[in-house]
């Protein structure tokens, strides 16, 4: 178990859309511990696999005190809305305001391949979209309105860490990164 390196905006593996998870195995719940220990150093509300380069359909949060997974998450959305400030490891340092719907519920799987339902508000609603949102290859800013995003965009350019070369990889890789997905 291992804090990873986070991928950057412009790291492709942002843009690409996670497959399934078919294997509820040894590999699948070290993928999660790495994630949890990754959020957790990061330190972040949530985490999705592609964020450290898999691209798989699996992703943690820390929300009020609560850590948890989901693998393999579909949503139902409130159709009442919230408003809020959002931010991203994969784009660090970097707020906008962000409408999400108010409340969210996600179905899917725990590492084990049990059934899970996870009821969200307010702030984990917004975690559980929006960690969703990077497993379909979608980041935050492109639900920003048009002036926010074109904000967004050039502070992003003016990064100090923007166009940074990717992470490299360590010498005992997670066992799934090197499978291309």
């Amino acid at each position: 178990m291992a804090v990873q390196p986070i991928r950057l905006f412009g790291d492709p593996i942002l843009r690409k859309p996670a497959i399934e998870v078919v294997d509820f195995d040894k590999e699948l719940r070290r993928l999660v511990q790495d994630l949890t220990d990754t959020m957790l150093a990061a330190p972040g509300a949530g985490l999705a696999a592609p964020q450290i380069g898999v691209g798989l359909r699996v992703f943690t949060w820390n929300v009020d005190g609560e850590v948890g997974h989901l693998v393999n998450p579909t949503l139902e959305l409130s159709q009442e809305q919230q408003d809020g400030l959002e931010g991203c490891l994969s784009i660090p340092e970097l707020t906008f305001e962000c409408l999400r719907a108010l409340s969210v519920v996600a179905n899917g799987f725990d590492m084990h391949g049990e059934p899970v339902t996870i009821h969200g508000t307010d702030y984990l609603a917004r975690a559980i979209q929006h960690e969703t949102d990077h497993l379909d290859g979608v980041l935050f800013v492109d639900r920003l309105d048009e002036q926010t995003r074109k904000a967004a965009m050039k502070e992003i350019r003016e990064a100090e860490w923007f166009g940074a070369a990717p992470p490299t990889v360590k010498l005992s890789p997670h066992p799934m990164r090197g499978l291309g997905i």
